[in-house]
């Protein structure tokens, strides 16, 4: 049976004639996400999902290069439309607590809105408070009532010292106090001597009638105190009124301006009663008293209506639906903002109008798109991120403080509630590694929109493939329309990347870097329409640009630094394929397999393992070819041979068993004194019972060894043959199919090591008689009678020992 690969099915063609414009200048952008179904639907279901407990968050799960955040911008565009603007955030001082700044939310604009109000009403004040403050009208009312408690002094005064002069008393004012004098009969005062003479009984008499005097001018004094509290009480009622009848149109105007907003009415309130109840404060910060000898610098924030502004942290005037947010650098600062500071002679100081939002301000009442593994480069942030989430609020904090450390006295102003849908963008890899280690991650994030890496080859894809270069042609002004060949060889070049006849590569981030390159060659050439030949010499270059390692690997076989043969016969080697992935590209090559047959029971031996160069996946192949051979050689008779078996010439690890049958291949060779033909290549993992089993990067592999065998010359005899299971992942380059079709190269497609026996030795592999003995002329027959005469040797060598110890 022919197991030769024909040339039309080493590689899927796309037709141009299956688009029916001239060019992508006449197809519509793209509008829907392609190729990601699955991933799209989570991704509603989470958008949909009323989360109060913030528990449906979203982990959007893929590789690197498949657009997931453009995607999940694009569809967070879309949906946001349909949600409400959310409020303004605004900061302003809190009068009963001033450490701890309360938040205001408004609708859309007002607060700007609010702030321009405050501001007006700031310079409103600053202008005709002095004005007021300073009229004779006010002046004048002033000082009738200072006069009219001036009067009620003298009144008291004048009646204290009545009553002193009707004890005998008089009284003199000095700068300490006031001093009573007693009187004559006359009403002139004693002198010290005269005082001194009076009786004992009249001295007692005057000093009893002097403490009388003196709990008279007490109690006298103690009623003009109270007069002069009344005075500065009247006076600031004075003033009180005057700002209050001052201001009280301007703040009904905002009250009624912002009624329904109770947290804003309330604010305006506070406001006024500040202003009237601290109105000299106001006015003694206007006024700038006389320059002290000593300046010492008092760090000042130069505005005295400074508490009575408004910072606006997020303003969304102008904005329509709800709000999205991507953040590239999921810093502290960067998602909870930051309370700046200023430094003025040295000291440190803040207020209120330092607060400054971050991502979660902005994206509040929308959506916060993160990159999972740059937020959890910032463990601070992913910590407080749960907490906010778990809480429902976002708190400005100090990060010292976050992390428990002492930190300097600041502001900490009010809780901010939270209402916002998390997207984290982020590998599989890293999702389940959360998934299994963080138990807050699976509570808080509840959907995963998996996106893939293909899509299935339809002719809705291939139409939809057109429309995502002209959506390249919207991005990127420097991108030509292309034609129909054109967009034919992109999408081939799609399943190149996915290696797959049936699928299309969903990378397009790669492929909108190639759509760009196309073009720039297209241009280079002078086109103004990019078609097939532009975007294939696109391809060619950029595999020119990372094939510097394997044009080395090339040539240090073509000059036989690396030994490997593609012409003639031999016993016990055969050329296996490997591949080297170097993240940005990946390349095949041939591996020379070679195995030695002995006399001996110590069965297979793989150097690579014994040299710990071989990986476990390896060590499993190596085991199952094991399994085959006494399965096939060791039912009837005991399998005993001494092998070795070594990859040649590798001196790094190896990985994976899809070298299992080219290993295999060698040793049945080496058994059987049988050559293997150097010019065909093996590839494929074998099982126990001898089926060959698909393998990864077979594009690579058949590619690796053809340009190898072009390099030392085609002889029309070379090949690969590889599992059956892997001929629809063929997408060959052209130069391969080409070669095929004119018989310079072959591809072989087996399904069983039996079916590559005969391509491979040029014999048959043979089927057990019913004496289970393979038929003369096949390679299992020859197999069987070296493994008969091992066995023979070996019982001759062990009755020799036996005779030899018997002797003894």
């Amino acid at each position: 049976m022919n197991r030769e690969v024909s040339p039309d099915r080493l590689r899927r063609t796309c037709d141009p004639r299956a688009f029916s414009f001239s060019t992508t200048e006449e197809l519509n952008p793209l509008t829907e996400i392609v190729g990601q179904e699955r991933a799209i639907e989570a991704l509603w279901l989470g958008l949909s999902l009323e989360d109060p407990q913030h528990r449906y968050n979203i982990y959007a799960s893929g590789g690197p290069g498949l657009g997931k955040t453009s995607a999940v911008s694009r569809l967070l565009e879309r949906v946001s439309q349909t949600r409400p603007v959310p409020p303004d955030i605004c900061y302003v001082h809190n009068f009963r607590v001033p450490h701890a700044p309360r938040y205001l939310l408004l609708p859309a604009g007002r607060g700007r809105e609010l702030k321009a109000d405050m501001d007006r009403c700031i310079e409103f004040l600053a202008h005709e408070l002095p004005r007021v403050l300073e009229s004779d009208e006010f002046k004048a009312r002033a000082k009738k009532e200072r006069d009219r408690f001036s009067r009620e002094r003298d009144e008291e005064f004048h009646g204290l010292e009545r009553k002193a002069v009707q004890l005998g008393f008089s009284l003199q004012r000095t700068p300490l106090g006031i001093n009573t004098l007693p009187l004559k009969e006359d009403g002139s005062p004693y002198s010290q001597e005269e005082y001194g003479s009076l009786p004992e009984s009249e001295r007692a008499e005057i000093l009893r009638k002097q403490e009388e005097v003196q709990g008279l001018v007490r109690e006298t004094f103690a009623r003009l105190a109270k007069l002069d509290e009344a005075w500065h009480e009247a006076q600031q009622q004075l003033t009180k009124k005057a700002v209050e009848f001052l201001v009280e149109p301007r703040f009904a105007q905002l009250s009624e301006k912002y009624s329904g907003l109770e947290r804003v009415l309330a604010h305006l309130v506070e406001v006024k009663s500040d202003i009237v109840e601290n109105v000299e404060g106001l006015q003694a910060a206007n006024k700038k008293g006389p320059q002290t000898a000593i300046m010492v610098p008092v760090p000042d924030s130069g505005d005295r209506f400074l508490r009575y502004r408004v910072n606006v942290v997020v303003d969304r005037s102008g904005s329509e639906g709800a709000p999205v947010a991507v953040e590239g650098n999921a810093t502290y600062t960067n998602l909870f903002g930051t309370i700046e500071r200023r430094v003025q002679f040295g000291a440190v100081t803040t207020d209120f109008t330092q607060i400054r939002g971050g991502a979660l301000h902005r994206a509040n009442g929308g959506y916060l798109v993160l990159n999972a593994m740059n937020l959890l480069r910032f463990p601070l942030s992913w910590e407080a991120l749960k907490i906010a989430l778990k809480a429902g609020e976002i708190r400005i904090e100090d990060p010292a403080q976050m992390l428990g450390f002492a930190a300097t006295e600041g502001l900490r102003p009010e809780p901010l509630p939270l209402d916002v849908k998390i997207l984290l963008v982020g590998s599989p890899h890293l999702y389940y590694l959360l998934y299994h280690y963080d138990e807050d991650f699976r509570k808080l994030f509840g959907i995963r929109a998996d996106f893939d890496t293909e899509m299935p080859w339809t002719e809705k894809s291939v139409q939809l493939m057109a429309q995502f270069v002209r959506t390249c042609q919207d991005d990127n002004p420097a991108v030509l329309p292309f034609s129909p060949s054109g967009v034919a060889r992109l999408v081939e070049h799609a399943a190149e990347m996915a290696s797959d006849q049936a699928k299309l590569a969903t990378r397009f981030g790669e492929l909108a870097s190639l759509v760009a390159e196309a073009s720039f060659w297209a241009r280079e050439r002078g086109s103004g329409v990019v078609n097939g030949d532009h975007v294939r010499q696109a391809i060619v270059k950029g595999r020119y640009r990372h094939s510097l390692l394997a044009e080395k690997v090339r040539e240090w076989i073509t000059r036989g630094k690396l030994i490997v043969d593609v012409h003639g016969e031999v016993v016990g080697q055969v050329n296996g394929l490997a591949v080297l992935n170097l993240g940005d590209s990946a390349f095949g090559k041939p591996t020379r397999i070679t195995v030695n047959v002995f006399t001996a029971k110590s069965g297979v031996v793989d150097i690579e393992r014994e040299a710990e160069l071989g990986g476990k996946l390896h060590t499993k192949g190596v085991m199952i070819l094991k399994g085959y051979l006494a399965a096939r050689f060791g039912r009837q008779k005991p399998l005993s041979l001494g092998a070795s078996l070594a990859l040649e010439q590798s001196y790094s690890g190896i990985e994976g068993d899809s070298a299992s049958a080219a290993e295999l291949y060698a040793l049945l060779s080496a058994l059987a004194g049988i050559p293997a033909r150097q010019g065909v290549a093996v590839t494929g993992a074998v099982d126990q019972r001898g089926r060959l089993q698909a393998i990864g990067g077979v594009n690579e592999k058949v590619e690796g060894h053809f340009l190898v065998c072009q390099e030392l010359g085609l002889s029309g005899d070379q090949g690969v043959i590889l599992p059956a299971a892997n001929v629809d992942h063929l997408m060959l380059p052209e130069e391969i199919v080409h070669a095929v079709a004119e018989g310079k190269f072959h591809i072989w497609a087996c399904s069983t090591v039996e079916e590559g026996v005969a391509i491979l030795f040029g014999v048959p592999a043979g089927e057990p008689g019913p004496e289970a003995t393979y038929p003369e002329d096949t390679l299992f027959r020859r197999v069987e009678d070296r493994l008969d005469e091992i066995r023979a040797s070996l019982r001759a060598e062990s009755e020799r020992d036996r005779d030899d110890k018997e002797e003894r």
